[in-house]
């Protein structure tokens, strides 16, 4: 089909209207299949077929919190592991623990900014806890024993006021999750750099990953770049290319 340059100037004008506004995704961003991109949007509600087999039940105790499992349980995850990268794979990066730089961003929100360092983490409390680690599909999944810090305490280390309400946390693989800070500060939420008693291999979020066990694993996001701070609105989220 060919088309005048005054329709290409108007094509290339609403692609980047769509683009600032965040509504431009690669092919299959979105999840949807092939067949589901190239049919006609509906313009009533209709039934639509739900994910099979997603999400799995998730056991929680009657207070919402997660079972905790004995030491004994711990083992691998299984199941492959999900990346934002192009290609689904782990991204490149320093896994050493000891050499962790994570950028702390608080708005204005705490007392300190600038760049967490294992020296700062170390310096607090060390708690361990073994819970069972479930995507909402089937796997991945594994019963994990998990040791960092509660993120109560790194809250408070770094003077976080009362009214701070949601933190943001980006990954080196462009992802990121928010989170109200009544939830981050629940006794079972840890920034963790250890897995098994052993350094969180780079495939599973080294070098340091958030674990919210009474959530998706998806809220346990891997390998933290950034942590920043809002109330009621954080940043815009990174835009990929």
């Amino acid at each position: 089909m060919d088309i005048t340059r005054r329709d290409a100037l108007i094509l290339s004008g609403s692609t980047l209207a769509a683009a600032s506004m965040g509504v431009l995704r690669p092919a299959g961003a979105t999840g949807q299949t092939a067949q589901q991109q190239t049919q006609e949007w509906p313009n009533t509600l209709q039934e639509a077929p739900l994910r099979e087999g997603f999400p799995v039940p998730l056991p929680l105790n009657a207070d919402g919190s997660a079972p905790e499992h004995p030491e004994s349980a711990a083992g691998p995850i299984e199941g492959r592991l999900m990346w934002q990268t192009p290609d689904r794979t782990t991204p490149p990066g320093d896994p050493d623990y000891r050499n962790m730089a994570i950028r702390v961003d608080p708005r204005g929100l705490a007392r300190m900014r600038g760049t967490l360092r294992f020296s700062d983490l170390e310096r607090l409390p060390r708690v361990s806890g073994t819970y069972l680690l479930q995507c909402g599909a089937p796997t991945p999944r594994g019963i994990v024993k998990w040791t960092g810090v509660r993120f109560s305490d790194f809250a408070d280390m770094i003077g976080l006021v009362p009214g701070a309400q949601y933190a943001r946390f980006l990954a080196r693989d462009g992802a990121y999750v928010d989170e109200d800070v009544e939830t981050l500060r629940h006794r079972q939420v840890m920034l963790a750099w250890m897995m098994n008693d052993q350094p969180i291999p780079a495939d599973h979020g080294a070098p340091l990953r958030l674990i919210i066990p009474f959530r998706y694993g998806r809220r346990s996001i891997k390998a933290i770049t950034e942590i920043v701070f809002g109330t009621p609105a954080l940043p815009p989220p990174p835009t990929t290319a």
